[in-house]
């Protein structure tokens, strides 16, 4: 392998403004190395900054601090020899498939023939020979994914940027792509120098990379490097496959609870102050999950990795309902486990109206910004509130986008204990 690096970020920050005109941190000081012959997982939770730190990379976003690399030349601008697989496809529909995949060859000022040439091979490469004139509506999702993939390789990359390539397909079809692609790879056949790729999926991090970056959220950082040396092609059953799976539940839920006990040794319950971003989690995941670790085999306490394939949930899903358990003192999660505390068995085991008053008594308790909603519909004298009054709070101390997510979860949370009710039409509280 190469010792000189295709990649290399030096402290990298990304900052955006924020609503009371300070600065909102999105990534923190992230230092990383690409090599040639690497692929490199980024895995983390969503806010963690994955995806903007590929546009960073790509030369899409300027960073904030620190520099990026790429060859040994720092990243100013969109950068020849760096392409990216976006997780929508983003083709042209009006364009062909070989209209779509000559299309960077063409901006490049290339001659007729060679942009002809590369871009069939391309499309022969990725399996879509006999498709060059169809349109994007005329193709299945993986075959319109396999098409953003010829049009990034017909770039001939020295380094590929894969933003949750997989995800938006179904199951059987993303574990054809990934397998295909692992195939390529390891026969040589993609004219690629290196790749990091962003997933939400732990086994697919395991399947695919030869290191894993896992990410903690709020801001966006490095928090542990996981290498995978197991041969290719990996089984999902090898017993050392799933030890590495396993080792990264620990390795994220380990920082839900360092989090949680750095916050308390603070003087802070974790979570608390309405500047907190929320999980955007409904109250049926929130009661699926402790009715499942509740009931057999788990009675109460059960390991992640297995709640997560029983239930067929990525950790983008699975931990944004655990996190929100534990921020609610429903449960405790630590060392790759979720264990239900008393008041999450009760839940488990109370019918309906219980629950609510339950479920009431906690949100209030532990999430100030519904107990902070409550307070002022309570003060009022008609006991109604604008949403735009709380909006303008939270955005001081979040994006707007995190403010929205943050405000929906909260209502989700407030009606179904019955806190408050919410007019979406007037977006008014009462």
């Amino acid at each position: 392998m190469n010792d000189t690096p295709l990649l290399d970020l030096r402290a990298v920050s990304k900052s955006f403004p924020r609503g009371d005109g300070a600065d909102l941190l999105v990534l923190d000081r992230v230092e990383l190395q690409l090599r040639t012959g690497e692929i490199v997982g980024l895995l983390g939770r969503s806010g963690s900054g994955k995806s903007t730190l590929l546009r960073v990379i790509a030369g899409l976003l300027p960073a904030s601090h620190g520099e990026v690399l790429y060859q040994g030349r720092g990243v100013r601008g969109p950068a020849r020899g760096i392409a990216m697989v976006f997780q929508s496809f983003a083709l042209f529909p009006w364009l062909t498939v070989y209209e779509n995949v000559a299309l960077g060859l063409e901006a490049q000022g290339l001659d007729t023939a060679e942009i002809r040439r590369r871009a069939l091979a391309a499309i022969d490469l990725i399996g879509l020979d006999g498709f060059e004139s169809a349109y994007p509506r005329e193709l299945s999702g993986g075959m319109r994914q396999r098409v953003g993939f010829a049009r990034a390789l017909v770039m001939h990359p020295n380094v590929l940027l894969m933003d949750e390539a997989f995800s938006a397909l179904d199951v059987l079809t993303a574990e054809t792509l990934r397998t295909d692609f692992i195939d390529l790879w390891g026969e040589g056949q993609l004219p690629i120098g290196g790749v990091i790729m962003v997933t939400h999926n732990i086994e697919e991090a395991v399947l695919m990379c030869d290191r894993v970056l896992v990410f903690s959220t709020n801001p966006g950082a490095i928090v542990g490097e996981i290498p995978v040396t197991l041969p290719q092609p990996r089984n999902r059953q090898d017993p050392e496959f799933r030890a590495l799976v396993d080792r990264i539940y620990v390795e994220m839920t380990a920082r839900l609870a360092d989090r949680a006990t750095a916050e308390t040794r603070a003087g802070r319950l974790p979570g608390v102050g309405i500047g907190s971003v929320l999980p955007d989690v409904s109250s049926n995941l929130l009661a699926g999950l402790m009715e499942t670790v509740a009931g057999p085999p788990y009675a109460g306490g059960a390991d992640l990795p297995a709640i997560a394939s029983g239930l067929q949930m990525e950790v983008d899903e699975l931990f944004p309902v655990a996190e929100t358990l534990q921020l609610l003192r429903f449960a405790e999660v630590s060392g790759g486990d979720i264990r239900l505390a008393d008041a999450g068995r009760a839940f488990a085991d109370a019918d309906v109206d219980a629950r609510k008053r339950l479920f009431a008594r906690h949100l209030q308790t532990y999430v100030p910004l519904a107990g902070h909603i409550r307070r002022v519909l309570d003060e009022r004298r008609n006991h109604s509130a604008p949403r735009a009054r709380f909006q303008s709070e939270v955005e001081d101390y979040m994006s707007p986008e995190d403010a929205e997510r943050t405000l929906h979860a909260v209502i989700s949370w407030g009606r179904y204990a019955e806190l408050f009710a919410y007019d979406d039409r007037t977006r008014v509280f009462s």
